[in-house]
């Protein structure tokens, strides 16, 4: 199947907890980052997800933000650092790929916050997606 989300990066289920509607998934990435997912319990059993699952995470690059650094005091747990490795700026909007061990990200962020964080090839970021934003497809 093809697909829209350009940020697909591989990852192995290591733990899930259910709740009573959702569940977060642990995954650990290619990498050896591990981020966290919430999905549904349904989409947990449809997938037949269990620890050692092999899983594709896929984020949408409007669902990545970037920092210039490690952030602490914000819920966003999901926080993977990376090197920017291009920038594409438009009118309003900007492209910035972000290699990231086992993979690339890209994320879609204004224009405006690529000229005030000063994002060019070579700077170091982290890009924070929140659980909620990544979904899992079975590998």
């Amino acid at each position: 199947m093809n697909l829209s989300i350009r940020n697909q990066i591989p990852g192995t289920v290591t733990a899930v907890t259910a709740g009573e509607v959702m569940a977060t998934v642990k995954v650990r990435l290619a990498g050896g980052q591990e981020i966290t997912a919430a999905i549904t319990r349904e989409a947990v059993k449809e997938l037949g997800l269990a620890e050692g699952t092999p899983v594709r995470t896929l984020i949408k690059s409007t669902e990545v933000s970037v920092a210039t650094g490690a952030v602490q005091g914000l819920s966003i747990r999901n926080q993977i650092p990376g090197t920017v490795t291009a920038v594409v700026t438009g009118g309003a909007m900007a492209s910035v790929k972000i290699s990231v061990e086992g993979g690339e990200l890209t994320a879609a962020i204004t224009r405006d916050a690529v000229t005030d964080l000063e994002l060019a090839s070579g700077a170091s970021v982290t890009a924070l997606i929140k659980s909620t934003e990544i979904s899992l497809a079975a590998a």
